[in-house]
Formats: structure tokens, sequence, C-alpha cells
């Protein structure tokens, strides 16, 4: 059993935006297949906490990757204001949320797969990055299979899920982008990590 406080306050804040990105939002089944990693994953953390406590990095990125769900399954992605922003700001072609969240798709999930492998296997820094960065193209390469079933299943009414918003390499820079975000989040957050696993 653990010692280790449950982090009520990063998680109240996730259910606080959870409750407004409920509300009205632009298309309840897109929400739903959205919102469904945080509104899960979460709660699950909290039950499972006193056999496995995260560290505070892990707890906090856990809370922004919810918080980008939320935001993004109550907008649909591709008509999330921030991304509309980020497109009039940089002059892009298209709403680019749908990519920071893929980015962020490999940047937390890495430091989950690290602090999971890291104290269950005690692999060191080299197998770390590797099968960490490993996992984030599995999640990644996973989650664009989901999309693929969803439009096979759903046709025009998985647009909004899938986000692709005409661009025919869309997958790809999916899978880009979250291998990309996976060896950033190592390389700039790898020995904060390490100093807070050796706490552990």
């Amino acid at each position: 059993m653990s010692d280790t406080p449950r982090p009520w306050l990063p998680f109240g804040l996730v259910a606080l935006v959870a409750v407004w990105s409920f509300i009205a939002p632009h298309d309840r089944a897109t929400w739903w297949m959205e919102a469904l990693p945080a509104v899960v994953g979460l709660p699950l953390v909290l039950v499972l906490w006193p056999r496995f406590p995260w560290t505070r990095l892990a707890v906090w990125l856990m809370a922004v990757h919810a918080l980008i769900l939320l935001v993004g399954a109550h907008y649909t992605y591709a008509l999330t204001p921030l991304g509309f922003w980020l497109q009039e700001a940089f002059d892009l072609s298209r709403n680019h949320y749908d990519r920071l969240g893929h980015l962020a798709q490999g940047f937390i999930p890495a430091i989950l797969a690290r602090e999971v492998l890291g104290r269950r296997l005690r692999l060191g820094r080299g197998w770390l990055l590797f099968l960490s960065t490993c996992f984030c193209l599995a999640f990644s390469a996973l989650y664009e299979l989901i999309e693929w079933a969803a439009a096979l299943a759903l046709g025009e009414g998985a647009d909004a899920f899938l986000a692709t918003q005409g661009d025919p390499w869309d997958t790809q820079w999916d899978m880009f982008l979250a291998l990309t975000g996976a060896l950033a989040a190592q390389g700039l957050l790898g020995h904060l990590h390490d100093r807070q696993l050796a706490r552990m």
C-alpha cells in the first residue's frame, strides 16, 4: 500500500473541465469517442493508486492530456477555437489542434510508459528510451486503426472524429508527431523524471 496522497487537485480540475465539456458538445457521439480515455483512465488511476502511485510529473501530464482530449471532444478537433487562433496567427492551411493532440499522444504516454517500465522492469536509460518510444508508436498506430474502423463503420458520420480536414497524409502526420512527442518528452523531462522516480 502507498502513503502517497492521491492527486485530487489536478484530477479535480480535470473533472470540472469534463463537466463543462459534456454540456452541449458540438457532436455527442464524437464527445464520447474523444473523451472516453480521460473519463475512464483518470478514475482508474485513482482506484489503482494504492497499488501503483505515480510521480508528480506523470500525474500532471495525465491531467494536461485529459484537458486536451476534453476540449477537443467538446468542439471536435477540427473546430477547436485554439486551433483556429493558431491557424490565423501562423497563416496555417488548417486547424492544427488535431496535430497538438497527436504530439501530446506521444509526449505524455512516453513518460507514463517510461515510469511503468522503469519501475517494473528496472531497465536502463537506453532501453527505457527505446521501449517507451516503441510503445508510443504502437499506441499511435492503434489509434489510427480505431479511426479507420470508425470511418468504415460510420462513413461521413466519422468526419468529426477523424479530423483529417481533407489531408491525405493525416495518418502519417499523426504518427510522426507522436514519435516526435515521445522523443522530445524523454529528452526534455528524462532527468527530472529520474529524480522523481528515485524518490518513490
